[in-house]
């Protein structure tokens, strides 16, 4: 899973919908794996106005990602002469994938449990949104 899937990614409990806590989901015991990608600067520039930065900076920080600027990078930051900013965006971003571990919940405490790189969001019968229809 790369990281910044996660940047996109809430709890699936119908509870935690409006709450704020439910974002960003937490890396809980995270194994960590790089994947080498061609460096492609457009893209990440693109993607940059889509990410959520404060998810972002807590999301890398639990993972031991420190160079994350405070603020998100924009204008001429993001331009061909901030190309060191747009390969370690590039490394963090999309080379960075969590290959075991867990998403956690910050509101309701849920497990999502990754396995070989993939979140499991499927939730028992009781959390789910069927749940209350019966």
């Amino acid at each position: 899973m790369k990281i910044l899937t996660v940047n996109f990614l809430t709890c699936a409990v119908k509870a935690c919908k409006s709450s704020p806590s439910s974002y960003p989901l937490h890396f809980k015991d995270a194994e960590l794996e790089q994947q080498e990608l061609d460096f492609n600067p457009t893209f990440v520039r693109n993607i940059l106005p889509r990410v959520d930065w404060e998810g972002l900076k807590v999301t890398a920080g639990e993972l031991g990602f420190t160079t994350v600027p405070a603020t998100k990078p924009e204008g001429e930051d993001v331009r061909d002469d901030g190309e060191k900013l747009l390969r370690d965006l590039h490394t963090l971003l999309l080379e960075t994938q969590v290959m075991e571990g867990k998403l956690v919940c910050g509101n309701c405490g849920h497990e999502y449990a990754i396995k070989e790189g993939i979140a499991n969001f499927l939730l028992p019968n009781h959390l789910g949104e069927w749940s209350s229809l019966r």
